[in-house]
């Protein structure tokens, strides 16, 4: 027997239909690329998306189509989001800091027809243009004023296609499966890899992406999203903050501290979300003039681990609760999000701090386990760590156009789980932690090191800007740590004096060999550590105790 209930698709139009519908007149908030600020509504975004559906329509894309995007966070990457989407079309969004021959292979791979790009990507469009085959047009998200003079073939104004269509588009009823959108992985090792979303894990994500629980947004909030728009499906705050009528303020390429404050003041902002680089810069701009924020309450940290000491000054120097959250690209992206069960909110403050710096717990839709390396399922005591397995509605159970071949693995139930590559651990509460990447491990006389232990431990000393940890080849312990930093402006810090600032703060027997300091360390396009060159860079490397 089956329920007695409507069929209806869960679709990606459906959220902007929704937003205009109940919360028309909510602002959305953009800084210019062109300069200056850009004001609307939901009810603006739902009309201009509409027109642009219509254009892409005109311009003969079809139903599968992938249109790319190289943009920053503003109204018209929003528009496109829906408008792309909406129509049957897959929204790909290409990450600007790739290296051009990655932006290049993506392009082509995806079969992109045509691409949307911010004016400050003329210059590498213009050099890309040649190289992508399948790229029938470029379009300039800009009006006629600013259009770039620029050796772009087929190259089309954003602002005279949109404008010069009706808003009478009615979005289709797709099937829920329909493919949606596209983002590629950063590629640290090979080329990167397509993670194909449909409208229906999207729209999921976005619900368990809002709850409570996870990012807790709401109609009542004013979202910052520093989070690019074209990184890891955008954290799903495009959706999430149609979904509750978030009013949003989109930044565009000034990221900078002095730029970011100035927008969470003016804006009141409550609530951000961005990766640890970031925040560092906003945090010394702050912290060197003397700066309080007067509304923002709350931001969302990710994409790498948010160090402890991190944490501990967004809550107690500037009164803003950290929500750590980990995900992937090929899980739309949110897995887990550190939130207090309520037995924890009477806790001393560094009980409290030391769950905070756990990834979290999974949000509804996401099923966590780990295992050893033959596949057994290891006990959630907080201590036992192994690889990290993920499955739900919104994972990738393989690769746009099966490159890589089946990344999944079957249990003794025959079911599927995408193995992340995370090495972690999970507590009796459920409360997950990585203690590495897979292949970062530090493997030292027989005991596993945790380089994300000792880079955090690091990173709380004053002199510290930012630390890398890697493991350098050892004749008796096979590897020992190596610790490499980069120090804030202005300080000094010796290698004897760091060492010692581990003492009491980790087991002696992982305390880093050596220190090094370095000018600045490498990143990947999404900006986390790239310690693949930083191996590479060291691999000659003698330690003194070697």
């Amino acid at each position: 027997m089956q329920g007695l209930m409507m069929d209806t698709p869960l679709l990606i139009s459906s959220l902007i239909q929704h937003a205009e519908r109940h919360h028309g007149d909510t602002e959305i908030v953009s800084r210019l690329v062109e300069g200056g600020i850009h004001r609307y509504d939901y009810r603006g975004a739902h009309r201009r998306a509409r027109k642009l559906a219509n254009a892409l329509g005109a311009l003969g894309v079809e139903k599968s189509d992938r249109i790319g995007t190289l943009a920053w966070n503003g109204f018209r990457h929003l528009e496109a989001f829906y408008g792309i989407s909406g129509m049957g079309a897959v929204m790909h969004t290409i990450n600007p800091r790739l290296f051009p021959e990655q932006i290049t292979y993506i392009v082509n791979h995806a079969e992109d027809s045509y691409v949307l790009f911010d004016l400050t990507f003329a210059p590498l469009i213009e050099k890309l243009a040649p190289m992508c085959k399948s790229v029938k047009g470029w379009i300039v998200m800009t009006d006629r004023a600013h259009m770039p003079q620029a050796g772009i073939p087929n190259l089309l104004c954003y602002e005279d296609l949109v404008n010069a269509q009706p808003d009478d588009y009615e979005w289709p009823e797709l099937d829920e499966r329909t493919a949606s959108s596209l983002c590629y992985t950063s590629g640290t090792t090979g080329n990167p890899k397509g993670v194909l979303y449909s409208h229906r894990s999207t729209v999921l994500h976005a619900y368990a992406a809002a709850l409570p629980d996870a990012l807790n947004i709401s109609s009542r909030d004013v979202m910052l999203p520093v989070v690019p728009m074209f990184h890891a499906n955008a954290w799903a705050l495009p959706y999430s903050c149609a979904l509750v009528g978030t009013k949003m303020v989109l930044p565009g390429y000034q990221l900078d501290g002095k730029s970011l404050f100035e927008l969470f003041e003016t804006e009141r902002v409550t609530v951000s979300a961005g990766v640890p680089t970031v925040w560092l810069a906003l945090l010394q701009h702050m912290s060197q003039n003397k700066l309080k924020f007067s509304t923002m309450n709350r931001t969302v940290i990710g994409g790498s681990a948010c160090p402890p000491a991190m944490i501990r000054s967004f809550q107690e120097d500037f009164g803003v609760q950290v929500l750590h959250a980990w995900g992937m690209t090929e899980m739309s992206p949110l897995g887990t999000v550190s939130t207090f069960k309520s037995k924890h909110l009477d806790l001393p403050k560094d009980s409290k701090l030391a769950i905070q710096s756990k990834q979290g717990r999974s949000i509804f839709g996401v099923d966590l386990k780990i295992v050893d390396d033959a596949g057994k399922e290891l006990p959630w005591d907080g201590k036992a760590f192994g690889n990290l397995l993920v499955r739900g509605p919104w994972i990738s159970n393989g690769y746009f156009k099966g490159e890589g071949g089946d990344p999944l693995r079957k249990d003794e139930k025959g079911r599927d789980w995408f193995p992340t590559g995370d090495v972690a651990t999970i507590d009796p509460d459920g409360y997950m932690q990585i203690t590495d990447r897979s292949k970062d491990v530090i493997k030292s006389g027989g005991e596993w090191i945790s380089s994300i232990d000792l880079e955090n431990a690091a990173v709380a000393h004053p002199a510290v800007a930012e630390a890398a940890v890697i493991g350098i080849r050892h004749p008796k312990w096979d590897e020992r740590p190596l610790l490499l930093v980069v120090k804030k402006k202005d300080t000094q810090v010796t290698r004897e004096e760091l060492l010692k600032f581990f003492e009491g703060k980790v087991a002696k027997w992982s305390m880093p060999d050596d220190v090094v300091f370095v000018e600045q360390l490498p990143h990947t396009a999404t900006g986390k550590l790239l310690k693949t060159k930083l191996r590479e860079d060291f691999k000659d490397y003698k330690l003194p105790t070697a």
